[in-house]
């Protein structure tokens, strides 16, 4: 039998455990401990949108964060723990879509998105936003008519587009000259 292409870095402690199935898990012991993102957040120092992506299985736990987050949410098994820090398969169910805060989201960058990226450009210049080193926070403040308003943080490196020089290409073609 071959090997998927999408093989996890290290052998699942969950035999044969899919997402989903880790996904509940993770989120039954966050349930359990009573606590929301944020307060779990607070309490282990990182970001309540990073928090909730390690909960999702859409980032990698940290070893050094590992005891902290244990710490957080007792629920959270070794056997759990050691499900997080394995590298995940980023995904998300295209249905997701249809739900209405996800959908609002996508017609707001929709919306603005090109806009958005024409004040880049002339700030920064050509390029794009890191999605991989983004710092990103959800908050919440009171509007002015004393309405709860949603704030999103995303803060991310820019990343300059360059010009592809060829005495600057450090890996040279296997083709021979």
């Amino acid at each position: 039998m071959a090997t998927p292409i999408f093989a996890p870095a290290a052998p699942s402690i969950l035999r044969g455990a899919r997402k989903e199935e880790l996904v509940y898990k993770l989120l039954q012991a966050k349930k359990a401990s009573g606590k929301t993102f944020t307060q779990i957040a607070n309490e282990v120092g990182l970001t309540n949108l990073y928090t909730a992506q390690l909960f999702h299985n859409q980032t990698e736990l940290k070893p050094a964060t590992a005891a902290a987050l244990q710490s957080a949410v007792p629920g959270l098994t070794d056997e759990l723990i050691e499900e997080m820090k394995v590298s995940p398969l980023r995904q998300f169910d295209p249905s997701i879509i249809q739900e209405p805060t996800v959908y609002r989201l996508y017609e707001a960058i929709m919306l603005y998105g090109e806009s958005i990226k024409a004040i880049c450009n002339e700030e920064f210049g050509d390029g794009i936003m890191s999605a991989i080193d983004m710092f990103a926070n959800i908050d919440d403040i009171v509007g002015g008519a004393g309405e709860k308003r949603v704030v999103i943080t995303l803060n991310g490196k820019f990343l300059p587009h360059i010009e592809q020089k060829t005495a600057n290409i450090t890996a040279r073609s296997p083709k021979p000259e």
